[in-house]
């Protein structure tokens, strides 16, 4: 009897739910996704200016998509995941 007890107090709980981790890998999918987006448009000659570093891509879109995943990720770690449930 004092050994069930005993393992049932000792079980381990997450700090987070499995809607924090979803909230989570979501963030860290657009953070991925702003990262590579912003990637390229270098030139291989450095004396030829290549004007494709300044697109609508890479100057508004990608840094945006990051912002909005480290958004998305503060979110994720505010979130309490026992807010519906009740113990």
């Amino acid at each position: 009897m004092g050994e069930q007890k005993r393992k049932q107090e000792s079980k381990t709980e997450f700090i987070f739910g499995k809607k924090n981790y979803k909230f989570m890998l979501i963030g860290l999918a657009c953070i991925v996704i702003g990262f590579i987006l912003m990637a390229g448009g270098g030139s291989d000659d450095p004396n030829v200016f290549d004007p494709s570093i300044f697109s609508w891509r890479r100057i508004r879109l990608a840094p945006t998509l990051v912002l909005i995943g480290f958004g998305i990720q503060v979110y994720a770690i505010l979130l309490n995941p026992n807010k519906g449930s009740k113990k």
